[in-house]
C-alpha cells in the first residue's frame, strides 16, 4: 500500500512542507561514495530551534551518532565526540531485524520454511527437551520469541543443549530469549549452505550500499557498521523491501507479518521488530503485560529495532521517516526499551511542530491548551468564546478521534497515552497544536 499519509496530514493539519519536497520521487542514495541528498528542517516546516534541545539531550546521553531521514533524504545528522561518519559501532539486538529480513529472503528463495520444526535445519537434540516437545518449536517461534524455552537460565545467550530447557510448549509463552534467536544464524547457515556474512552481503549489504560485518561475540553474532548503513537498512524497510529498481523481498505476506503483531502473547512484537501503538507490551525478563504503547510519545505506527545500550533504529511510515541513534547506554537498565525512547520522542515531536511554510512560530497562537502535557482533562482557551468554534482531535496517523463544538474542555479518558494533534476552527482561522497525553 502506498504511503499517502504525509499528504493527508498536510491537508488535515496545514502542514505546509515545501512543494518541491513533496513532489520529488522517492529517493535512494547511491550505492557507493558519500553523496546523500539532504533536505533542511526549514524546507520541512520544522521548528529548527528545537533541534538544539535534541542534540543537547543526545550529547548528555552519551550518543555517538544520530540521523533523521525524511523521504530518504538526510534531514538531520550529528556525530559526537571523536565518532565520525565513517566510525563503526555495534547494533547489539537492533541487529535482530537484519536476521528477520534474511530469514524472509531465504524462505522466498525456497531454502527454508518458517513453519517447519527448527530440528529440520539443526537436527534433533539441539535442546534438552523431550523429542515431542522439541519438535513443536518452529523457525517462526524463534522469530516471535515464543519458543517456550526457559529464559531464566543463568546465561540466556547459551545455545548449548544443556542451556535450552523446557518452560512451556512452543507458542504458549512469550519471552525475550537470546539463545533461540542466536540459533537462527545456524538455521540460515544450514538452509543456505553459506556463512552469515557471505549470505548477508549478497542478499542485503551490497544491494543497498551498506558497510559493516557480522562479528562473533560469545555465542552470538553482532553486526557492526557506520550510522548511515543503519539508516540505509531503515530506508529499505520503510520502502517495504524495495531499493530503487531492486526488490529485495517480494514476499509481501512475510514482510507484513514481520512488522505487525506476530502472536497474541505480546502484541508489541513482530518478527524480531518492536511495534508501537499496541494495546500492551511485555519487557525482556518479565511476564507482566504493561498496558499501552511501548513509546507513548511517538507515532503509533512506529516500529523499531532496539538493542542493548540504546542502539535504536526507528521506522515511522506515517512520517516517511527513519531515525537512527548509536552510542553508549542512555541510562536504561532494560536491554531493549528504556525511558530514553519516550524522552527522545517527546523532544522530536517538538521539532516536527507542523508550522506552516510561512512560519507562525513567532505569532501568538489563537488558542492555548492547558495543561500540556496533560492527563485526562484539557482546557482550551478560546480568544473569542462568543463566536462558534469546533475542536477536532487526531492521532499521529491523522485519524479523527474526536470532534466537538463550543465546548472548550477535552476529556481524554478513553485515549491511550501518546501524541495527538488538536485543531481548533473558528470562522476562517484554523490552528493545530500538538498535545502530549499521559494517562495518570
Amino acid at each position: 500500500m502506498k504511503n499517502t499519509l504525509p499528504v493527508l496530514l498536510f491537508a488535515l493539519f496545514s502542514v505546509c512542507f515545501s512543494d518541491s519536497v513533496l513532489s520529488q520521487t522517492p529517493y535512494y542514495p547511491p550505492l557507493t561514495g558519500t553523496t546523500w541528498q539532504t533536505v533542511s528542517p526549514a524546507e520541512l516546516g520544522w521548528c529548527e530551534n528545537q533541534l538544539d534541545s535534541v542534540y543537547q539531550y543526545l550529547a548528555e546521553k552519551d550518543t555517538k551518532a544520530f540521523i533523521i531521514l525524511k523521504g530518504g533524504r538526510i534531514a538531520a545528522e550529528r556525530y559526537f565526540g571523536t565518532f565520525t561518519r565513517d566510525s563503526l559501532w555495534y547494533w547489539a539486538s537492533a541487529g535482530k531485524v537484519l536476521t528477520a529480513f534474511m530469514v524472509g529472503q531465504a524462505q522466498e528463495d525456497g531454502l527454508l520454511d518458517i513453519l517447519q520444526p527448527t530440528s529440520t535445519y539443526l537436527g534433533t537434540g539441539w535442546t534438552s527437551l523431550p523429542p515431542d516437545k522439541e519438535a513443536l518449536i518452529t523457525v517462526r517461534h524463534q522469530l516471535t520469541m515464543s519458543s517456550g524455552l526457559d529464559d531464566g537460565v543463568p546465561d540466556d545467550f547459551c545455545t548449548l543443549p544443556a542451556c535450552l530447557l523446557y518452560e512451556a510448549d512452543a507458542g504458549q509463552r512469550w519471552a525475550y530469549h537470546n539463545a533461540p534467536y542466536t540459533l537462527l544464524t545456524n538455521v540460515l547457515n544450514s538452509a543456505t549452505g553459506q556463512g552469515l556474512n557471505v549470505y548477508f552481503n549478497a542478499k542485503i549489504r551490497n544491494r543497498i550500499g551498506m558497510k559493516g560485518l557480522w562479528l562473533p561475540q560469545g555465542y552470538n553474532q553482532i553486526y557492526y557498521s557506520d550510522a548511515r548503513s543503519m539508516a540505509r537498512f531503515g530506508l529499505l524497510i520503510l520502502r517495504h523491501g524495495v531499493w530503487a529498481s531492486d526488490t529485495l523481498m517480494r514476499d509481501t505476506a512475510y514482510f507484513s507479518a514481520m512488522v505487525n503483531t506476530s502472536q497474541n502473547l505480546n502484541p508489541s512484537y513482530g518478527y524480531l521488530w518492536w511495534l508501537n501503538g499496541k494495546s500492551s507490551y511485555k519487557l525482556p525478563g518479565l511476564q507482566f503485560n504493561f498496558p499501552g504503547s511501548i513509546i507513548q510519545t511517538a507515532p503509533a505506527d512506529l516500529f523499531a529495532g532496539l538493542g542493548k545500550n540504546d542502539q535504536k533504529l526507528y521506522v515511522i511510515p506515517s512520517l516517511d521517516m527513519v531515525v537512527v541513534r548509536l552510542g553508549e547506554t542512555a541510562g536504561g537498565a532494560n536491554p531493549a526499551l528504556s525511558g530514553f525512547d519516550n524522552t527522545l520522542w517527546a523532544k522530536l515531536m517538538e521539532v516536527f511542530c507542523n508550522v506552516s511554510a510561512q512560519s507562525e512560530a513567532s505569532v501568538a497562537p489563537s488558542f492555548q491548551m492547558s495543561p500540556n502535557p496533560a492527563g485526562d482533562l484539557v482546557r482550551i482557551q478560546i480568544p473569542d468564546p462568543t463566536q462558534d468554534f469546533s475542536i477536532a482531535v487526531r492521532d499521529a496517523q491523522g485519524r479523527l478521534l474526536l470532534r466537538q463544538s463550543n465546548d472548550p474542555e477535552l476529556r481524554l479518558e478513553q485515549f491511550p497515552s501518546g501524541v495527538y494533534f488538536v485543531t481548533v476552527r473558528q470562522g476562517q482561522r484554523i490552528q493545530t497544536q500538538r498535545l502530549l497525553h499521559l494517562r495518570p
